[in-house]
């Protein structure tokens, strides 16, 4: 017979081994139970809970006045379809109920009854529906109708005021428009996005939890300002109008303008044809995505005679040339390396004032005072070339909207001129600007010589102007006087351009600039001159008694209808867009006549090119 293998130690040993396991086992049981309670409750609600973000309602853009909403958001519903569950009869019912609501076709009825006999969870059968469509439709649902449907909220970016042309918005490129992300996107609307659209509601919600608890908000978020732009609404509806009828006129591939207020920058109206609909952006993308570019800050161009502005307030500072001093117009004048210039008629007139040369548009005289600027080419370039950057030509203007782009400007210290590049320089040539930084150069030329910056908004709180004292100054007083009568004797003394730039009661300044169009698809790739077709720009000033408002004008690629040597012609000239955009500018403005202003000027046809 076998003894017993057991004993009583090895008894003991084995009930301590299980009171010790469950003592552990027990006191972890405790540790989840009541320490990890908290955590454990977080995370199931967290494998339930969703999050739900409600988008802020985007800030209104209001003209300057603050009363007329150029672009604003509105709220609208989608109707979300739930048919999961739901009976044959109840999915028919609902569907002929949201048909009636809506107002749909056979077509859309056919969607929403496939919709409904599906067995999803979320559908959008609607989107861009009225609140007052939606309230009674809840009212419906209260009443046991309309099973199966929810409603978002949504909101619709939305332009009110029609534009000055057929299928625009007014100032769409000033603006831009807000994509379907509900992010701003060019314009003022992409320039101050952060501001507009403020930041999303965000909420946690446990389904399993009825209760108010169940709804946790996790940031309150913030609805987006509104913004108030310095646009008079009037005088951009009227600006359009005339750059519209003149895009038609003159055959032109798109025609801009501005105007600005030469003491503050603020722009008070700024548009371009070619323009768009913002409300229709999506339609635009597919089919013209380039419309929404705006020329006057974001694309470059060649200005021609404008710039001979600038070479006159060289030569003033500089005092190398006088308004009064005589220069010889040799009509075509030869450079270094075989190369020439030459005056649009190519012929010679002889000895004529500096002033007149500005006048009439004289390549050669102008060329010459440049060249006057320094003993040797390199000394002339480089002041010519500090005087751009003085006005800021090549450099960005600051002004308040998405895409501004600089120019193309050659640093002569660092790409040396020959004295073609001087010459061409001196009558706006082998230069891109944009429009905008061509009007705040001649706005520091009428101004007293403060190179303003140009804004589009309003900041929160300001009427005024910046202090003095923040402002560049370009020039002196003198010399902005100086250069004021300039541009005033430009437009008296050459008839044509008083003829068409005659206001009663005004006081008008300005320069033309004609440019040939360099195309680098011509002669099989290698580039070319575009034959007969040409960038007509004129910039200038209008007021009573001094300069009030500063106006430029842009056609780009016009067609002329008359051709001959020295001549352009055009139905609407770029100084008779001044003329009449300058005038729909004084009359919203209520800028009041002066009783001494100069009378009708005589009558010529003759029109000189530059």
């Amino acid at each position: 017979m076998y003894g017993r293998t057991d004993s009583r130690n090895r008894l003991l040993l084995l009930l301590s081994f299980v009171f010790v396991a469950s003592t552990v086992m027990t006191a972890r049981l405790a540790y989840w139970q009541i320490v990890q309670s908290r955590q454990l409750t977080d995370y199931t609600i967290s494998q339930t809970a969703y999050t739900k973000t409600i988008p802020a309602l985007r800030g209104t853009i209001w003209d300057r006045t603050g009363t007329i909403a150029l672009a604003r958001t509105l709220v609208r519903y989608r109707v979300i379809g739930s048919p999961h569950g739901l009976s044959e009869v109840d999915a028919k019912r609902t569907t002929a109920g949201l048909v009636d609501y809506l107002e749909l076709g056979p077509e859309d009825a056919a969607i929403i009854a496939r919709a409904m006999e599906s067995d999803s969870y979320y559908i959008v059968l609607a989107t861009d529906v009225e609140p007052d469509i939606v309230e009674e439709m809840r009212r419906q649902q209260d009443h046991g109708g309309l099973l199966g449907v929810s409603f978002e909220q949504e909101a619709v970016r939305v332009y009110p005021q029609a534009g000055g042309a057929p299928r625009t918005s007014l100032a769409s490129h000033l603006l831009g428009f807000v994509n379907a992300a509900g992010k701003g996107q060019y314009g003022i609307e992409q320039r101050y996005n952060s501001v507009l659209a403020g930041w999303p509601q965000v909420m946690r919600i446990d389904p399993t939890d009825p209760s108010p608890g169940g709804i946790v908000v996790l940031d309150e978020g913030a609805a987006g300002e509104d913004i108030r732009t310095t646009i008079d609404a009037g005088l951009q509806l009227a600006l359009e109008q005339e750059i519209f009828a003149a895009w038609i006129a003159d055959r032109a591939r798109a025609v801009s303008a501005v105007v600005m207020d030469p003491a503050t920058g603020e722009v008070l109206a700024e548009a371009t044809y070619p323009a768009y609909d913002a409300n229709e952006y999506v339609a635009v993308a597919n089919q013209n995505p380039d419309l929404f570019v705006d020329p006057v800050v974001s694309l470059v161009y060649e200005p021609g005679s404008v710039m001979k502005m600038l070479t006159a307030s060289a030569v003033l500072e500089t005092k190398t040339t006088s308004l009064s001093t005589y220069i010889n117009d040799f009509g075509v004048l030869e450079l270094d390396g075989d190369q020439e210039i030459a005056d649009a008629d190519r012929r010679p007139r002889g000895w004529m004032t500096f002033a007149d040369m500005v006048a009439y548009s004289r390549n050669v005289g102008v060329a010459q005072a440049a060249f006057r600027l320094g003993r040797t080419t390199a000394a002339a370039s480089k002041a010519l070339y500090r005087t751009w950057q003085e006005y800021g030509i090549g450099q960005k203007t600051g002004i308040d909207v998405a895409g501004e782009v600089a120019g193309i400007v050659y640093d002569p210290a660092q790409r040396p001129w020959a004295e073609i590049d001087l010459a061409n320089a001196s009558f706006g040539q082998g230069v891109a600007t944009t429009p905008i930084q061509v009007l705040r150069a001649f706005a520091a030329m009428c101004n007293g010589g403060a190179l303003i910056e140009p804004k589009a908004v309003i900041p929160e709180g300001r009427e005024a102007s910046p202090s003095p004292a923040a402002v560049p100054v370009v020039v002196s007083p003198s010399i902005s006087d100086s250069l004021t009568e300039l541009m005033a004797h430009v437009v008296t003394a050459v008839p044509s351009y008083a003829q068409r730039t005659y206001i009663p009661g005004y006081r008008v300044g300005g320069k033309t600039g004609t440019a040939q169009i360099w195309d680098p698809r011509l002669n099989r790739g290698k580039g070319g001159w575009m034959v007969d077709i040409y960038n007509y720009s004129f910039y200038g000033w209008v007021g009573a008694k001094q300069p009030d408002l500063v106006v430029g004008v842009v056609i780009y690629e016009g067609t002329p209808t008359t051709i001959k040597q020295g001549v352009l012609d055009m139905p609407v000239q770029s100084y008779e867009l001044f003329r009449r955009i300058a005038t729909d500018a004084i009359v919203t403005q209520h800028i009041e006549p002066d009783p001494n202003a100069p009378g009708r000027p005589g009558q010529t046809n003759a029109t000189p090119q530059g």
